[in-house]
C-alpha cells in the first residue's frame, strides 16, 4: 500500500524514501530515522516521553559468534532528538535470563541495577525503566507512545471495551501498572494470550498510559504506529458533541486576544512570587485555542481537580492544577489563600500517600495554572521545563476531552500518581541531574543588549543559566542578536523586544513582554547609553538634553518598570547600573557625559536606600575606555576624546591601557564579568556599592 503526506489526517507522514534510502542494511539507523519522525509530532508523544527499539544481529566482541542486541532509547531521552549516543544496547540472551532471577513484583526496581550486566555496547546511556516492556516482546522493531488519541481511550471508563471493538480484537489491553519487569512479563502474556485464541495482535493499549505498536521493518513498524493513532483519533472526532457538548459547553467566553495578554502580563509576576516561595521558578503563558475550550468550560470544575492520567503527563504537571476565579484575580487575600489551600492539600496527598522510604516532599506549589477566560500559566525550575509542563497539560486536555466525548474519563487514583511521582527510581534521576548554574531560574534584562557591553552581560548570564531579554532601540541590530543568541542558548533561555528607555510606555510594555514570555524579571541592568565629548562652549542644549535622557531618565523610567514587576514578585531582585569611571574622575570636554553620569551613580544610592526593605539590591559598575563593539565610541565621542588628549583615534586603545596601573585594555567581558560579582549569589548582602573596572585609575578611586 502506498502512503504520502496526505494520507493520514491526524498524523504527519514525514518518511522520506531517498533518505531511508540511504540507510538501507542498517537497522540501527533506521530505528533512530523512525524515532526521530514519530517524535517530531507531538500529537503522537511528548518531548522526552515514549521509546522506541530494533533488535538485531551483531558479532558478540568477545566470542565472535551472531548475537542478538537489543537497541533502545535510553533513560532521560527524547526520540524526536535521540542520535546513537543517547540509545542503550542490550544482549537480548542476557535481558531473557533475568527473568530467572526475578523475585516478583515487590522487589522489581532491583532489576533495575541488573539491566548494566546485560550491557554489549559500552558507550550505551543507561537502560530505561521500559527496557523488559520491549523486551519481552519478540518483534523487531517496536514504538511505544503516548499519543493523545491513545491515551483518551485508555484513560476512559470504558476503555478495554472501546478499544476491542474499534480494533476488532487486534488491539490487546494490559490494565494500568507502573513501568517496570513485571509490565513486561504482562505485555508478553497479553501476546500469548491473544495467540492462543487464534488472534495476531498488531499493539497493545496500556490502560492510562500509552500505546505499543511493532513491525518487522523500521517502515512497517512507522505505518502501523500511524495508522492505529490515526483510527483512534478519527473514532474520537466522530463522536466529538455527539451525545453532549464538547466539556459540557462553553461557560464564560475567552477575553480578546490583546486583553488575555495584558491580563496575563499583569498576573504573572504575582503568580510567579507565590510558585517561588521555595525556589525561583520560571513561567509559561499560553492561550491555546484548546486551553481555553478546556477552562472556559462547565466541566472545568468537575475535570480539572481529577489530575491527569498517563505517568508522563502529571510527573511533569502535578497531580491536579490550580483554578482560579476569574472575579477574585484582584484580591491579593483570595490570591494567598488559593495558595495556601492548594499548598495544605498537596501536603495531605503527600503525607497519606508515602511509603516509609519515600522521598521528602517536594515543593508543594502548582505547576499548572488555569485562569478562565485568559490562559494557562506554567511555573518550573527553568524555562524549558515551564514549557514542557504546557505541553504536557495541553496533551492531557486532549485526552480528557476525547475520554469524555466517547466515555467518561478517568484519572489514576492517588495512591497510584504518588507512586509514580515519588517512585525512588524517579528519585534517583532527580538526585543525578547536574547542579544548577548561579543564574538557573533567573530572568534578566539588559538594555542596550544588541551589541557592545549590553550584548557581553546578556551572554554571560546566559551562560550562568539565567533567562535573557535582549533589546535595543534598533531593530535590525536586536534581530541580529537575538538571531545569534537563540543559535547559542535555544529558544528557552532567549527572549527579545524593543525598548526606547526614554519613553516610559515603550519600557513598560518590554516590561510586559518580558512577564508573558519568562513570568517576570530577576535582574535589571541599566546599560544603554550615548556620549558626547565636548567642551562646555561647544556643547549645545540638545546634546545636553540627550545624554540626560538616555543615561539619567532612561536608567530612571527601566528602573521604575522593573521595581514594579520586583514588587509584585515580592522576591527581591537586583539592579546593576552601568555608570563610568567619568561619574567622579573630572577630565576635559566632558561637562555633559560626565555629569550625566555622576547623577546616575548617585541614583543607584538613592534606589538602594529606597529599596532594601524590598530586598531589592541597586549597584554601580565603573567601566573606563571600552572600545570594542561599543556604540559610546559612535557619534564623534572617540575623536572628541583623542582631541582632549592630542592624540589620534588609532591611538586611544593604548593611551587608556598605558594610563592605567595594571596597563589593561578593558573588554566588554570585564565589565560582564563584574556585573555577575553582584547577581551570582556571592554578593547577595552587598547594595549601595560599585566596582570599578578600569584597569586601575586613581583618579577614579572612591574615597
Amino acid at each position: 500500500m502506498s502512503f504520502n503526506k496526505d494520507s493520514f489526517k491526524h498524523a504527519n507522514y514525514l518518511w522520506d524514501e531517498a533518505k531511508a534510502a540511504e540507510m538501507a542494511g542498517d537497522e540501527v539507523a533506521l530505528f533512530i530515522y523512525r524515532s526521530n519522525l514519530l517524535g517530531a509530532d507531538l500529537r503522537l508523544t511528548n518531548y522526552g516521553g515514549g521509546n522506541t527499539s530494533v533488535k538485531i544481529s551483531d558479532k558478540d566482541p568477545l566470542t565472535g559468534k551472531e548475537t542478538q542486541v537489543m537497541w533502545i532509547k535510553g533513560s532521560g531521552g527524547d526520540i524526536g532528538t535521540l542520535k546513537k549516543s543517547g540509545c542503550a544496547a542490550l544482549y537480548m540472551e542476557r535481558l531473557l535470563n533475568l527473568e530467572n532471577v526475578y523475585r516478583g513484583i515487590e522487589h522489581e526496581d532491583e532489576m533495575v541495577e541488573l539491566f548494566n550486566h546485560c550491557i554489549f555496547d559500552l558507550a550505551s546511556k543507561a537502560p530505561s525503566i521500559d527496557t523488559p516492556l520491549h523486551g519481552f516482546l519478540p518483534f523487531k522493531h517496536i514504538d511505544h507512545l503516548h499519543p493523545d488519541a491513545a491515551i483518551a481511550i485508555a484513560a476512559a471508563k470504558d476503555g478495554k471495551k472501546i478499544t476491542e471493538e474499534l480494533f476488532n480484537g487486534e488491539i490487546g489491553w494490559v490494565g494500568w501498572q507502573r513501568p517496570g519487569f513485571d509490565l513486561g512479563l504482562k505485555l508478553r502474556a497479553c501476546l500469548n494470550e491473544a495467540a492462543a485464541k487464534g488472534i495476531t495482535l498488531k499493539g497493545i493499549m496500556l490502560g492510562s498510559h500509552g500505546l505499543f505498536t511493532w513491525g518487522d521493518t523500521a517502515y512497517s513498524s512507522y505505518i502501523n504506529t500511524l495508522e492505529v493513532i490515526e483510527k483512534c483519533a478519527q473514532y474520537l472526532e466522530d463522536n466529538f458533541g455527539k451525545t453532549r457538548p464538547v466539556f459540557g459547553g462553553q461557560k464564560i467566553e475567552s477575553l480578546a486576544d490583546a486583553d488575555r495578554k495584558a491580563k496575563a502580563a499583569a498576573l504573572a509576576p504575582t503568580l510567579r512570587g507565590y510558585c517561588s516561595s521555595e525556589r525561583k521558578m520560571v513561567g509559561h503563558f499560553t492561550d491555546d485555542s484548546r486551553v481555553l475550550e478546556f477552562i472556559n468550560s462547565n466541566d472545568l470544575a468537575k475535570l480539572a481537580p481529577l489530575g491527569t492520567s498517563c505517568p508522563d503527563h502529571f510527573l511533569r504537571t502535578k497531580i491536579a492544577p490550580l483554578v482560579l476565579d476569574p472575579a477574585k484575580i484582584e484580591n491579593k487575600e483570595y490570591l494567598t489563600s488559593v495558595f495556601e489551600e492548594y499548598r495544605t492539600g498537596y501536603k495531605a496527598y503527600y503525607y497519606a500517600c508515602k511509603h516509609p522510604n519515600s522521598p521528602a516532599m517536594r515543593d508543594p506549589n502548582p505547576v499548572v495554572i488555569l485562569y478562565p477566560g485568559v490562559g494557562m500559566f506554567t511555573f518550573a525550575k527553568d524555562k524549558t521545563m515551564a514549557r514542557l509542563a504546557s505541553e504536557y497539560y495541553t496533551n492531557a486536555i486532549n485526552v480528557m476531552k476525547g475520554a469524555e466525548a466517547v466515555s467518561e474519563y478517568t484519572a489514576l487514583p492517588h495512591q497510584e500518581a504518588f507512586d509514580i511521582e515519588y517512585w525512588l527510581l524517579e528519585e534517583a534521576k532527580l538526585q543525578r541531574m547536574p547542579k544548577p548554574k548561579a543564574l538557573s531560574g533567573r530572568i534578566a534584562l539588559i538594555t542596550g543588549s544588541a551589541g557592545g557591553i549590553g550584548k557581553a552581560i546578556a551572554r554571560k548570564f546566559a551562560e550562568e543559566g539565567a533567562c535573557v531579554i535582549l533589546n535595543d532601540i534598533n531593530q535590525e541590530r536586536l534581530d541580529s542578536a537575538t538571531e545569534e543568541f537563540l543559535k547559542l542558548f535555544g529558544r528557552d533561555a532567549v527572549a527579545s523586544t524593543l525598548l526606547n528607555v526614554t519613553d516610559k510606555d515603550s519600557a513598560f510594555a518590554a516590561f510586559e513582554n518580558t512577564a508573558l514570555a519568562f513570568g517576570g524579571v530577576d535582574i535589571v541592568v541599566n546599560n544603554a547609553g550615548i556620549s558626547i565629548s565636548k567642551s562646555i562652549a561647544e556643547h549645545s542644549l540638545e546634546e545636553w538634553d540627550r545624554l540626560y535622557d538616555i543615561l539619567v531618565k532612561g536608567q530612571f523610567i527601566v528602573s521604575q518598570a522593573g521595581v514594579a514587576i520586583m514588587r509584585k514578585q515580592g522576591i527581591g531582585g537586583d539592579i546593576v547600573n552601568i555608570v563610568s569611571k567619568n561619574a567622579v574622575v573630572a577630565g576635559p570636554n566632558n561637562p555633559g557625559y560626565g555629569s550625566a553620569k555622576a547623577a546616575q551613580a548617585h541614583m543607584t544610592r538613592l534606589m538602594a536606600a529606597e529599596l532594601g526593605a524590598d530586598k531589592i539590591r541597586v549597584n554601580t559598575v565603573n567601566p573606563d575606555a571600552v572600545i570594542s563593539d561599543s556604540n559610546i565610541w559612535a557619534g564623534g565621542w572617540a575623536e572628541g576624546r583623542a582631541k582632549a588628549y592630542g592624540i589620534t583615534v588609532e591611538e586611544l586603545p593604548a593611551y587608556y591601557a598605558k594610563r592605567t596601573l595594571l596597563n589593561e585594555i578593558i573588554l566588554p567581558d570585564d565589565i560582564a564579568n563584574a556585573c555577575f560579582a553582584f547577581v551570582g549569589g556571592l554578593l547577595n548582602k552587598s547594595t549601595g556599592n560599585a566596582i570599578n573596572v578600569d584597569g586601575g585609575v586613581a583618579m577614579g578611586f572612591y574615597r
